[in-house]
């Protein structure tokens, strides 16, 4: 993942794309890190009712990477993609999901991300999601939303699977 750059001074004045980078980094950096450090059986502890687990929550925003960057900015559809129809469905772990390879494919699909986002200016319009076009402006602000929501929920989890330890 990349570094912190949302704290370099040179990105309080940069231009809001680049702020707008260095933030959704920051976020996706934060969350591939929530794994580091715990054994497979802590990253599938299942601690809330819902289906939400760290390595889930991993999961689930791989599948957003590709919802947003690739279905938004290609066209394709989510079974050309491979991911679940539904958001619920993205956080369904599998038996052979490990840490390991969940972080490389999120690292992969981040890295895609960044690729498809590269020749587009913010206000250019994706015309792959089932809202209709939308300005690429509009995804970064909705991935922003929503990995600071998983990001918040990955510490609240880690943090009560570090306390089990003890």
């Amino acid at each position: 993942m990349r570094p912190n750059a949302s704290m370099d001074p040179a990105t309080f004045t940069a231009d809001t794309r680049t702020q707008f980078d260095a933030f959704l980094d920051e976020h996706r950096a934060d969350l591939h890190a929530c794994l580091d450090g715990l054994t497979e059986q802590e990253a599938r502890a299942s601690l809330v009712p819902s289906r939400t687990t760290l390595l889930g929550l991993l999961k689930h925003a791989t599948v957003v990477e590709k919802v947003w960057f690739d279905e938004a900015i290609t066209g394709r559809t989510r079974l050309e993609i491979g991911i679940p129809a539904t958001p619920d469905e993205s956080f369904i772990l599998e038996e052979g999901d490990t840490i390991e390879g969940l972080q490389s494919a999120y690292v992969q699909a981040c890295e895609d991300s960044r690729r498809r986002a590269a020749p587009l200016d913010l206000d250019d319009l994706v015309r792959g999601n089932r809202r209709g076009p939308l300005p690429l402006r509009w995804v970064y602000l909705h991935m922003l939303r929503e990995l600071a929501q998983h990001c918040g929920h990955a510490d609240i989890l880690r943090e009560q699977i570090l306390a089990a330890r003890s």
